[in-house]
């Protein structure tokens, strides 16, 4: 009796929102809950006292809250509505109108590529064509350039060859002419000094005549004014004159004596002493030349090549 009076006085906490039948929900309403220890009108026991109902109450509001959310969906038009369907067809024929569109643009594009190229297409063409005759420019200038410096190359060795073998053969025509005319001269002052002499040309030598056509190869060296020996001994830098080059190639030294005839690159102008009194030798006259071969020096007759007097190991 105590717990039924205490239940059917009024409560004053505010009560809780409850949810109308119709599935609608009002705020300020709520389901009024009796307090805790106290016993539910509709149940009639406590909430302490029994778990098990405890349980089963929760569950019978859950199914109620289902059923009610049930009729909810019913009433407003839930997931199996006319409404649904209507908006769900209504996105499948945008869906089909956007993918025609596509498909539209794309037969348009195939199409007007199978009539002509587009101006992209065009402009990549016309880009490689410029990259291509970019290349090609270069490729020509580059190889200009390449022939170019070989042709350079080519003409300047060419050019030192031919300068090269011009000096050659100038030097060496100079050297022919220049002994062709030395003999012609040495030639000249002979046959002049012997048609002036009544052909007995001669020279002084200080003291006397002495007559050319007999050369006397001891005469001059009992005369201490032809003491080259000894004036050698004091004078050795003079007598160390440098390397002889022979005017043929493999040519080698070989002893040659008096009544040797010489070949005429061997007594040329470029070999002859042309200072004896230098050496202490003594003057030669007419056709005779003081020609150094190697170490030793020659007395040789220009006209014939003929050896009148040889000096052996005169130069260092």
């Amino acid at each position: 009796g105590a717990a039924t009076d205490i239940a059917a006085q009024p409560d004053d906490r505010e009560p809780q929102f409850e949810r109308r039948n119709d599935g609608s929900s009002a705020r300020g309403e709520r389901r009024a809950r009796p307090p805790r220890g106290m016993v539910a009108p509709s149940t009639g026991y406590t909430e302490a006292q029994s778990p098990q109902r405890r349980r089963d109450a929760q569950a019978d509001r859950r199914q109620e809250r289902r059923v009610d959310r049930r009729e909810d969906r019913r009433g407003n038009g839930g997931f199996g509505s006319q409404q649904v369907r209507e908006a769900a067809q209504a996105i499948r024929r945008d869906q089909e109108a956007q993918r025609e569109a596509r498909r539209q643009d794309r037969e348009n594009r195939q199409s007007s590529n199978r009539a002509g190229p587009s101006t992209y297409d065009n402009g990549q063409r016309d880009l490689r064509g410029r990259r291509d005759a970019y290349r090609d420019q270069r490729g020509t200038y580059r190889d200009n350039r390449r022939d170019g410096d070989r042709t350079d190359r080519q003409g300047s060795y060419r050019d030192q060859r031919d300068a090269y073998r011009a000096g050659r053969r100038d030097g060496y025509r100079t050297d022919q002419r220049g002994d062709y005319r030395n003999q012609q001269r040495a030639y000249r002052d002979g046959r002049r000094d012997a048609y002036r002499a009544g052909q007995r040309a001669r020279y002084h030598d200080g003291r006397r005549w002495h007559d050319y056509r007999v050369w006397d190869r001891s005469d001059w060296r009992r005369h201490s004014r032809y003491d080259w020996y000894r004036y050698r001994s004091t004078n050795r830098n003079l007598f160390s004159i440098g390397r002889y080059y022979a005017p043929y190639r493999n040519y080698r030294y070989s002893r040659i004596g008096i009544g040797f005839y010489l070949d005429q690159q061997l007594f040329g102008s470029r070999y002859w002493i042309n200072d004896p009194w230098r050496y202490r030798l003594p003057e030669v006259y007419g056709p005779y030349r003081w020609v150094r071969y190697y170490d030793d020096v020659l007395l040789v007759d220009v006209y014939n090549g003929e050896v009148v007097d040889v000096i052996y190991d005169f130069f260092w």
